[in-house]
């Protein structure tokens, strides 16, 4: 398939490296930035400013990718990042980290613009497998990203924001080089409204795809304040090092990316899709629930484990039942629906984090694992209807 299209393994390094670039960072975030004097709240808050930026900007930056062409505002994409790694290796003072992660949010476009460059150089038959391909060059970089973290942060604090800077740099030089425009209908582009937050509430009540959907954002909102809460439960309560979390890390990429390739598709068969799916957000709640006890690094470690695989799980499922309760020809509306939804909850999660921790720092976990028990008794519900009409997406 690469030697049918250069531009699919261009794209692919592409993805490997702007991954590693946010395996890098994403472990040694929290405790980066406590150097510079912030609160758990004010963490929260720098950790939801890139969704909130990336929820304006991504919808603009494909318009603009129809309208001007992929290449260069694939280029600005990726170069936005790699600054934004900079400035945060150089920070003077906080504000600057802030200034950072907007930069990173409203630059990020990177992956839609890189969709739509497959979109337009394989068949509807090869599409599937390419984006595949991407899928698992994430997963790599994933991997290898937080342990590069764990062997530099030692040295210095600031080291892998340099190391994420200089391996963005080098994506841009690749697609700079090697990546033609693959738009072949640049400017031809229909007049519609960027954000249609009418449709993006009415998708709750849809009767097929209502109740997923609000999986979707609970379900979101849940990861992200586990997400948020991970780093400094590690540090403060269990004492760990940057390093170590960087490790902790670079395990959940491994699990993931073996639970995507080899496991799930197996459980669906034994299990069924429905039954996986509700016994996943089940499976995930009691672990939320059961890392606000734990204080020992081993039971946080099996505990990690079985999130590891519980989350990819639900990753690999949530579109999957998304695509069977829609018809065929509202899939790619729904998706970008679907993704909304996901947005609005990585928005939302470490917001609230934040604000609970502090009081505690476990707390998050608590709350975690309450949406999670919200998002189980909904996937009861899921695919009961399937799709009876044409959907209005």
């Amino acid at each position: 398939m690469f030697r049918q299209n250069r531009n699919l393994l261009i794209i692919a390094l592409i993805a490997v490296v702007n991954a590693l670039g946010y395996g890098i960072i994403i472990p040694v975030l929290y405790s980066y930035s406590l150097k510079y004097g912030l609160s758990d709240f004010q963490n929260g808050l720098l950790f939801s400013l890139f969704s909130i930026c990336q929820f304006i900007s991504t919808p603009i930056i494909g318009r603009m990718s129809d309208k001007y062409g992929r290449r260069p505002l694939l280029i600005i994409s990726i170069l936005g990042t790699a600054i934004s790694f900079f400035i945060m290796a150089f920070a003077p003072s906080a504000i600057f980290l802030f200034l950072a992660r907007a930069l990173d949010g409203i630059t990020a476009g990177n992956i839609p613009v890189a969709s739509a460059i497959i979109s337009d150089t394989t068949s509807q038959e090869q599409r599937t497998r390419g984006f595949g391909i991407i899928g698992a060059s994430f997963g790599f970089g994933f991997i290898f990203g937080p342990a590069i973290s764990a062997l530099t942060v030692s040295r210095s604090a600031s080291l892998p924001f340099i190391i994420a800077g200089t391996i963005s740099l080098i994506a841009v030089l690749l697609t700079f080089i090697f990546l033609p425009e693959t738009n072949k209908h640049i400017g031809e582009v229909k007049r519609s409204s960027l954000f249609n937050f009418k449709k993006l509430f009415q998708a709750m009540f849809d009767e097929n795809v209502g109740v997923t959907l609000l999986i979707t954002l609970f379900n979101a909102i849940s990861f992200s304040l586990m997400i948020f809460a991970y780093q400094p439960f590690s540090l403060k309560i269990l004492h760990l090092s940057a390093n170590q979390i960087s490790l902790l890390f670079t395990m959940f990429g491994v699990i993931g990316l073996f639970a995507q390739l080899l496991l799930v598709h197996k459980l669906v068969s034994l299990l069924g899709l429905k039954r996986l799916f509700s016994l996943a957000l089940f499976t995930i709640s009691v672990v939320f629930l059961s890392i606000f006890f734990i204080r020992s690094l081993l039971l946080f470690v099996l505990s990690s484990i079985f999130l590891g695989l519980s989350n990819s799980s639900i990753q690999t499922l949530i579109p999957t039942i998304l695509s069977r309760e829609t018809d065929a020809k509202s899939q790619g509306s729904i998706l970008g629906l679907s993704t909304s939804y996901m947005s609005i909850g990585q928005i939302l999660g470490p917001i609230v984090g934040g604000l609970i921790a502090t009081f505690a720092i476990p707390y998050p976990f608590l709350a975690a694992s309450f949406f999670s028990v919200i998002c189980f008794f909904l996937s009861f519900h899921v695919l009961k209807r399937g799709v009876k009409k044409e959907s209005a997406f």
